[in-house]
């Protein structure tokens, strides 16, 4: 579309994908479906035992298409508008025009609502009607569900999924109310126009679903239902923003990546509603057979956690609080293969425990584990909220991460070195692999951070944990000076995924530019160009880093073989195949963009800076970057860097901030002071003061 009307957050088409899985999602933290689809999903709800656990279908009434089978060669549009988060279906004819709308409400999250407006054009007085077409029958292959009695006008029907994941286990409940729809609808002929509004309530109890239906229908009587949602949605939209002055297609997709992973965030106002972690294609998506049915990856931890933690680290709690939520399902894990500790699953739904179809992967692809430890990890850099660990359970879980990788070693006498023997790296083209470089650097880095919380939380650390840190092998070979991908790698052996890549960032073990540009090197031309999104995202963030802007250029262009048309939803493979909505690649490529042209990097004590933008971006905004308890407002141009605090936290009180340049120049950071410096190296601290 042209960067006209709505610019780079709104697409528009005059025909929808030919394949529906492109279709858009409209989604909230609870619900989740794709546009026109007759099943919709409630977070957290699965049926189905061990590998057979998938999202439930629950059957959707707002899954209905507009027709207008009288109208004369009526024109068609279909918009997905990532400003308000509402899709949108309009029928123009000469002498009116029906639009059909559908969203997911940002305020009332147990709430999905259509509505259809028919809005006369001439001065016309016959009647006119609009079909409405649905496939719901109030059923479900997942859900035992039986009609209850009719409320304020709605439909009921409730009911629980019909196998628990795991054997004796809860099987959730699901409630729902929904305005009936008929079959057409027709503006009378004295009517100049009219809005008819539709509400779906899903809750896991009645009293859920009775009161956000009520609150939903107070709200349309006043004539305020898709303004409460907007509202929210846009405040969200506003507290995450980053803008790009550069090529139109990036902008576009920047937007549409927003969209879909925001969607997936728990709102602002919802802090009682336990949050049930993001998979790859998220909660639209999931059903037996599709998009990994729903589960749980390191996805969520490693490729779509970062961004969110800078933009909005409250969301970032809850997606913490779902993995300690998890723990006992991954101490069972642990306990099961003969490991102490807690294992968390390579495929995770409600219970934590291991719900991969195929044994291989939760057997070997271990590195989940210290995946989930490394997110914690840098919220905890990032924000410095004790009360999570000391309170909230983040400690149990850190030193069982710790705990499950010590047992998971073995010494090696002859290396006079840890090893960690039969797994499966990244690169999911090679299995029963010693000593993965990624795993085992990602184990290290779980053994120093356990270390380092017990010593700010003064609690005893085994010895053990640092030893073990210090003595684990990360493969290196010192005469070609890389990371060999595991023991008996051998160069120009094709690899799946970014793999050993993920050293350099987001772990930041420690090497040199040359061995760093030397990985690069190594892995770029043997990676399966078929492979999935999220790894050319990480070849990006490492050519920037090294100044490498056009190989870095080269790299994010890949990722646009990856973005459908009209809607920017993205598939996991080139070809198509694999997941949809695929919010991992999204996720990846928002790094390139936050952590890439930002040189942004979080430590242990300070957050890094180092722009370098590819040809073609002149500057970036990024509305509230999160630090210390601080928002930073951050533009950056080829020239100039900007900040400035806009809100600070009163409880607990915000750590005052300074940024400081490799030169030594130091800028206080007060809030409300706009602070400017040349475009250079540097880092934002707590302030001495």
């Amino acid at each position: 579309m042209a960067d006209g009307e709505g610019g780079p957050g709104v697409f528009t088409a005059t025909a929808l994908p030919g394949d529906p899985r492109l279709l858009p999602t409209v989604t909230n933290a609870s619900l989740g479906t794709r546009v026109f689809r007759d099943i919709l999903h409630a977070a957290g709800v699965y049926s189905g035992a061990a590998g057979d656990t998938h999202r439930a279908d629950v059957p959707s009434p707002l899954g209905l298409r507009m027709a207008a089978p009288g109208a004369r060669s009526p024109a068609e549009s279909f918009t997905l508008n990532t400003w308000t988060g509402t899709f949108s279906h309009t029928i123009q004819s000469p002498g009116y025009t029906a639009t059909h709308q559908l969203y997911a409400h940002h305020s009332l999250v147990h709430l999905m609502v259509c509505s259809v407006t028919i809005q006369r054009l001439d001065g016309s007085t016959h009647p006119v009607t609009v079909q409405l077409r649905s496939l719901f029958v109030p059923q479900s292959r997942d859900l035992q569900l039986t009609p209850g009695p009719d409320f304020q006008g709605a439909h009921y029907i409730y009911g629980q999924t019909l196998v628990p994941e795991v054997e004796g286990g809860p099987r959730p409940a699901v409630h729902m109310l929904w305005t009936p729809i008929p079959e057409s609808l027709t503006l009378g002929g004295e009517e100049r126009e009219r809005c008819w509004q539709f509400l779906a309530a899903v809750a896991g109890s009645e009293e859920e679903a009775k009161r956000s239906y009520s609150a939903g229908l107070s709200l349309a009587a006043a004539g305020s239902l898709h303004r409460s949602h907007v509202r929210a949605w846009a405040a969200l939209r506003r507290g995450c923003s980053v803008e790009l002055d550069g090529p139109l297609a990036l902008r576009q997709a920047l937007h549409g990546c927003l969209y879909y992973l925001l969607s997936a965030v728990p709102p602002r106002d919802s802090p009682g509603v336990p949050f049930h972690g993001i998979s790859p294609g998220g909660l639209s998506n999931g059903t037996r057979g599709e998009d990994y049915w729903g589960h749980v990856f390191w996805d969520q931890d490693t490729w779509m956690f970062p961004n969110i933690l800078l933009l909005y680290p409250e969301a970032a709690r809850a997606i913490l609080q779902y993995r300690i939520r998890t723990l006992e399902g991954a101490r069972r894990n642990a306990r099961e293969q003969g490991y102490e500790g807690a294992k968390f699953p390579w495929e995770s739904a409600a219970t934590g425990r291991e719900v991969c179809p195929e044994e291989i992967y939760g057997a070997q692809e271990i590195h989940v584990t210290g995946d989930v430890l490394m997110a914690f990890e840098q919220y905890y850099c990032t924000t410095q909220d004790q009360k999570l660990f000391q309170e909230d359970g983040g400690w149990e879980l850190v030193e069982a991460v710790a705990r499950y990788w010590c047992s998971r070693m073995v010494w090696s006498e002859e290396e006079q070195l840890y090893h960690i023997r039969g797994v499966m790296p990244p690169d999911e083209y090679h299995s029963q692999v010693d000593n993965s470089a990624y795993t085992n650097a990602v184990a290290r880095r779980s053994l120093n951070f356990a270390t380092d919380l017990a010593w700010d939380l003064l609690l005893p650390a085994p010895e053990e944990w640092e030893d073990r840190a210090r003595k684990i092998k990360v493969p290196f070979d010192e005469e070609r000076k890389y990371h060999p991908e595991y023991d008996g790698y051998s160069p120009g052996e094709p690899v799946k995924q970014a793999d050993v890549v993920l050293l350099g960032f987001p772990l930041m073990h420690p090497m040199s530019a040359e061995v760093r540009r030397n990985d690069l090197e190594m892995y770029e031309p043997v990676t399966d160009p078929a492979g999935p999104a999220m790894t050319w995202s990480m070849f990006a963030v490492g050519w920037l880093e090294l100044k490498e802007l056009q190989r870095a250029q080269s790299q994010l262009e890949k990722c646009f073989s990856n973005i459908t048309e009209p809607f920017k939803v993205w598939v996991e493979n080139s070809d198509g195949s694999g997941a949809v909505n695929f919010l991992t690649g999204m996720g990846g490529f928002l790094q390139v963009i936050l952590f890439g042209f930002t040189g942004f990097r979080i430590t242990r004590s300070a957050l890094l800076f180092d722009p370098a933008f590819p040809d073609g971006i002149t500057k970036l905004e990024v509305s509230s970057i999160s630090y210390l308890g601080n928002k930073l407002e951050v533009t950056i141009t080829r020239e100039e860097i900007r900040m400035e605090v806009t809100e600070t936290s009163r409880d607990p009180p915000a750590s005052p901030l300074e940024a400081v340049l490799g030169s030594g120049q130091r800028f206080p950071l007060g809030e409300g002071q706009s602070v400017s410096f040349p475009t250079a190296p540097g880092w934002i601290q707590g302030s001495p003061s």
